[in-house]
């Protein structure tokens, strides 16, 4: 016979049994939790995984296609893509002022010491000369502003004058065919366009009318061909543009103004500011090509320059 239990004795039996049964349950109860936390993200990850990859598929496909449509249905395209879409890929078709065998000469139709500067950096030094265009700028500016021009077709057709105008006087009188370029750029407030600063007076007031808003600065380009081959007419416009970028001033003070314009360098320049310069810690941020807003869109004009030597076949 067994002697009965004390209730101390029973209390602590009923603990040991109460510990046993919470170390069985409570691995149990953790896995049942892991396992519902993995069925759980496996929902929620699937999908986002086959839609990234269905749309990486696609992508592919289309690059896939593209790529053949390119190359089969495009032959012309091709053989510029293979002969190079740059001007740096033509720039052997150009040659130094000094070469006398060269058959093209390019002449910039400006004195903008930027537009020289950019056509340097493009690897263009020593093979073109700069002068001025003889058009009165004044005046067709005046012409133009009678006239509902957009600011950007305002642009372009600026370049298109000057670079007519320089064409018109330029000799031909060696065989050689000449490319001249013209450029201008002006600034765009909300349709008002800017062009240099009258005084100093006139520049403060721009620049407090930029502070803290976003412009636009618009760069036209035109490049016209003259004598030199039976495919070239004289005074032929073999291309023209507008490039636009879009700038965001910061919010100047009276004093951040007048101490930039104390520098004389707004002077010269459309909207009263030069990004390249001192003028540059008035931007906030931009938006498309920084070449634009100095004063003569690198790539685009690299693209279009190459496209027209090759289409002149020299």
């Amino acid at each position: 016979s067994t002697k009965p239990r004390s209730k101390h004795q029973h209390v602590t039996m009923t603990m040991m049994r109460s510990s046993h049964r919470r170390r069985i349950i409570l691995p149990v109860l953790l896995s049942t939790l892991l396992s519902h936390f993995v069925l759980i993200s496996c929902w929620v990850v699937a999908p986002k995984t086959n839609y990234y990859s269905r749309k990486q598929r696609l992508l592919t496909l289309m690059s896939s296609a593209s790529t053949t449509s390119y190359s089969e249905g495009d032959v012309s395209s091709s053989q510029r893509q293979q002969s190079g879409s740059l001007l740096v890929s033509n720039m052997g078709k150009i040659g130094l002022l000094t070469d006398a065998s060269s058959n093209l000469r390019l002449l910039l139709a400006s004195q903008s010491p930027r537009r020289r500067e950019i056509l340097d950096m493009m690897g263009l030094a020593g093979r073109y000369t700069a002068e001025p265009s003889p058009l009165d700028e004044e005046k067709l500016q005046i012409e133009l502003s009678e006239k509902e021009y957009s600011p950007r077709d305002y642009a372009r057709t600026l370049a298109e004058r000057k670079a007519h105008a320089s064409a018109v006087v330029t000799a031909d009188d060696d065989g050689k065919v000449t490319l001249i370029i013209g450029s201008d750029t002006i600034v765009d407030l909300d349709g008002h366009i800017m062009e240099k600063p009258k005084d100093e007076a006139d520049a403060f007031d721009m620049i407090g009318r930029l502070s803290g808003n976003w412009h636009q600065v618009h760069t036209g380009v035109a490049v016209y061909a003259v004598g030199g081959s039976m495919n070239v007419v004289e005074e032929k416009l073999l291309f023209s543009f507008t490039d636009t970028a879009n700038v965001k001033f910061a919010s100047l003070t009276e004093q951040d103004i007048r101490s930039y314009i104390a520098s004389k360098e707004p002077m010269d320049k459309a909207g009263s500011y030069g990004i390249q310069g001192i003028g540059g810690q008035l931007v906030e941020r931009l938006e498309g090509d920084f070449f634009t807003v100095m004063g003569l869109p690198m790539h685009r004009f690299s693209r279009e320059l190459s496209n027209a030597i090759g289409l002149l076949d020299i």
